[in-house]
């Protein structure tokens, strides 16, 4: 129902939530899983809603890797054992063995194929976030001497040989497309100019859109964090990684995505016309509007919502600034959790309700998750 609603919006591409390949390890409980075929009827009936008007939509896979709670999997793969401590709600990971990767290798493969046999127009690699492949690519967390760790052609071998084994499967002319950070934005972590570098090498390699994002679960960018060194400059524009786009866009000689920010169509415009990128991002935008793209291109709008600023909870929340940690996570997680809940009312054919406070619903994201969590672990 919400793929389908989203389908009649506008957009020419729509790119799932993360799908994860093995449903051991799980980025949290209730996310969809596709190893296998078992619920292939299921996947067609998805792949048919979401493509109704004439779109594509694309599946985006997914391993997490050490950014796997404890209550799905106490022990996490990664390429180290390098602990993600964040609230305790992560497990001390295992180093993977060969055996391992070359089986993450298969199951995105796997994965790829049974997307494109259930009619989804295309997928999408996520090596972005702090997840699996982004930890491969981030010496801060890739500590490994063997030939996946090292060097930046190492730590990239494990993206690359995936690329290789899903074009293989699925052919020549089917869309693969990788999301890639432009940044950690942490220290000692995956930096631009390697980002860069990787860039070229997925042109080589045949990828057919890039979108760039940045920022881990321990750098929130990717849930509109700013990292500290964007300029004022770059909020002006919007989009948070716009400042990387162009030289990687040059580099990589791939169709290229930015997603993050853009809230205004002269600014949308602009950067399309500047040829910074080739595809304009939207994601929140479409949990409370979901027509926002036809809207925007047919110029009924010119800008769109933003409940940003809404969602954040100020410094003198708790009378002083000695719990600003949990200030931030309420802010983040809390905004996360408006969202989640405005795709689940648009799911139940209803219409989006932004109206309550930030710290309401992240009461209610954590609640749900510990739901879910439990549901998983016992039936």
């Amino acid at each position: 129902t919400l793929y389908r609603r989203w389908s009649h919006g506008g957009a020419g591409l729509h790119i799932t939530g993360n799908v994860q390949v093995d449903r051991r390890y799980l980025e949290r409980a209730g996310n969809v899983v596709l190893e296998d075929d078992k619920d292939l009827d299921r996947f067609k009936s998805w792949a048919k809603a979401s493509q109704e008007d004439g779109n594509h939509c694309w599946v985006q896979l997914n391993h997490p890797g050490r950014q796997c709670p404890k209550l799905v999997n106490s022990t996490p793969l990664s390429p180290s054992d390098v602990h993600l401590e964040m609230l305790g709600n992560f497990g001390k990971p295992k180093p993977m063995t060969e055996a391992d990767i070359q089986d993450v290798i298969q199951r995105f493969a796997r994965s790829a194929e049974l997307c494109k046999e259930a009619g989804f127009k295309g997928i999408q690699i996520h090596s972005a976030h702090g997840y699996l492949l982004s930890q491969f690519l981030s010496p801060k967390v890739n500590k490994r001497q063997d030939q996946w760790g090292g060097s930046i052609e190492n730590r990239a071998r494990l993206l690359r040989a995936i690329i290789k084994a899903v074009r293989e499967k699925v052919g020549a002319e089917y869309p693969i497309g990788v999301k890639l950070n432009s940044a950690d934005f942490q220290k000692d972590g995956f930096s631009f100019e390697e980002c860069v570098q990787v860039a070229k090498w997925l042109g080589e390699d045949g990828v057919d859109l890039l979108e760039i994002s940045g920022g881990t679960y321990e750098q929130l960018s990717l849930m509109g964090v700013e990292p500290t060194e964007v300029r004022e400059s770059t909020r002006k524009r919007e989009a948070y990684f716009i400042e990387y786009a162009q030289r990687i866009r040059e580099a990589a000689n791939i169709p290229l995505m930015v997603t993050g920010g853009f809230r205004s169509r002269s600014v949308m415009e602009k950067a399309l016309a500047d040829k910074e990128l080739d595809v304009i991002g939207l994601a929140r935008p479409l949990c409370t509007q979901v027509n926002c793209p036809r809207d925007l291109i047919e110029s009924k709008i010119d800008s769109l919502d933003d409940y940003e600023h809404q969602l954040v909870l100020g410094k003198g929340f708790w009378g002083n600034n000695s719990r600003s940690d949990l200030i931030k996570a309420i802010n983040s997680f809390g905004a996360v959790g408006f969202y989640y809940w405005q795709m689940i009312l648009l799911a139940k054919g209803k219409e989006p309700n932004p109206k309550t406070t930030t710290v309401r619903y992240f009461l209610r994201h954590m609640k749900n998750d510990f739901k879910l969590n439990m549901r998983r672990k016992f039936g």
